[in-house]
């Protein structure tokens, strides 16, 4: 089954444009060890492609049956005869059908036959590099926050629902709205300034986060923990919008609660300065 999300209810008379997306990610459906991976989950990325005045998206499940659809197949009964594609946006190495055999080569063979033209952009570059999912995990993984976020043009965020934890943050007094970040990029574990909403909410509240194992009291699972600022209010099993807006200090194991307190005290400092 594909589910078609369409985000105008009149088509452009110039060109109609969409997006043809993939659920699960292919890399992730192929390799169950990679976890944390995603810069963004689905509802993310629908919200980004809307606000780029796209007419539908076509998100389509990616199972072992579609897997195996020959490149050719793909061309001939999804973008041709499904799609009614004319123009084609790919990038120099996109690879599709059974076992990667399809390339841009073989869409570019293809042009005449089907009445299609492919199109690939220039690559953007940032610092002569190029611009890429690869790039942006990287900066992430590396505390280069700040670099990640000019090349998203947008600040990295995680959405996910609050859960209940052990309250150890409201024990030493910062009470923490914990967030399992399931298959997101695990960033530099570590402590970072943002700012969070409710998604169903349009303000945003300042706050710090630390993105880690918690070494401290021993963690073995990654989770994201938020102290807002000037908040009181229940957010169990609400879903939080997380935004990261300036990365602090790497993650690391104190002596003792009362040593991590006054570390907190310092971060805190840090957070509320961020703009």
């Amino acid at each position: 089954m594909a589910k078609i999300v369409k985000f105008d209810a009149e088509a452009r008379a110039a060109m109609i444009r969409g997006v043809l997306t993939f659920e699960p990610m292919p890399k992730m459906y192929f390799n169950n060890k990679i976890k944390n991976f995603r810069i963004s989950n689905q509802r993310q990325k629908l919200s980004i492609l809307s606000k780029f005045k796209v007419d539908f998206v076509i998100t389509k499940n990616f199972n072992k049956k579609f897997s195996k659809i020959k490149s050719i197949d793909f061309i001939k009964k999804i973008l041709v005869k499904k799609l009614k594609a004319k123009f084609v946006f790919v990038s120099n190495n996109f690879r599709f059908g059974n076992k990667r055999e399809g390339d841009v080569r073989q869409l570019i063979k293809y042009e005449k036959l089907f009445n299609y033209k492919i199109i690939k952009p220039k690559p953007l570059l940032n610092k002569k590099k190029i611009v890429s999912s690869t790039l942006i995990r990287n900066y992430l993984q590396r505390g280069k926050l700040n670099e990640a976020n000019k090349v998203l043009k947008r600040c990295w965020s995680i959405e996910g629902k609050v859960q209940k934890g052990k309250q150890l943050g409201k024990k030493i007094g910062f009470p923490t709205a914990n967030i399992d970040i399931k298959n997101y990029i695990l960033a530099c574990p570590g402590v970072y300034a943002v700012r969070a909403r409710t998604i169903d909410g349009t303000k945003f509240i300042k706050g710090i986060a630390n993105l880690g194992y918690r070494p401290t009291f021993n963690g073995k699972k990654i989770l994201l923990e938020v102290h807002l600022f000037n908040f009181s209010g229940n957010l169990y099993n609400k879903y939080l919008t997380v935004e990261f807006i300036k990365f602090i200090r790497k993650e690391k194991k104190f002596k003792n609660i009362n040593q991590l307190r006054k570390q907190i005290k310092n971060d805190l400092l840090v957070a509320k300065k961020t703009k």
